[in-house]
């Protein structure tokens, strides 16, 4: 394993610890955490940035260049994550079954368009 391979890994599965974690703070009103929940999600995101800067520093590779087709790319991808993840909370909180698969579908059908966005169709 290359070591920016493992820096990436290791930096990347603390931020998504953290991320995660404020977000089981988040779902979870008995908890009582609102405030931690915001901070704690916040520094898993903070992490995941800079593990990608950190990672393309390593590796060599040229800064994100933000351009019209990178913005629809993570348009598109936070898109389909709120689509999906509306699909299961309508399945799983609010037992309303048919209408969260069919929205939970169509949150995969989109993140599966990222494929052809942003690689392209060969």
């Amino acid at each position: 394993m290359k070591k920016s391979n493992f820096i990436a890994l290791i930096l990347g599965t603390i931020g998504v610890v953290f991320f995660a974690l404020g977000m089981c703070m988040a779902m979870l009103p008995e908890w009582g955490m609102f405030n931690q929940r915001i901070v704690c999600g916040a520094i898993g995101l903070v992490v995941l940035l800079i593990t990608v800067f950190v990672w393309r520093k390593m590796e060599g590779k040229a800064p994100i260049k933000l351009n019209g087709k990178a913005v629809g790319a993570v348009v598109v991808g936070v898109l389909g994550a709120l689509l999906l993840g509306v699909g299961m909370c309508l399945t799983m909180v609010f037992g309303k079954m048919v209408l969260g698969i069919a929205v939970g579908l169509v949150g995969i059908v989109v993140l599966l368009m990222l494929i052809p966005l942003t690689k392209g169709i060969h």
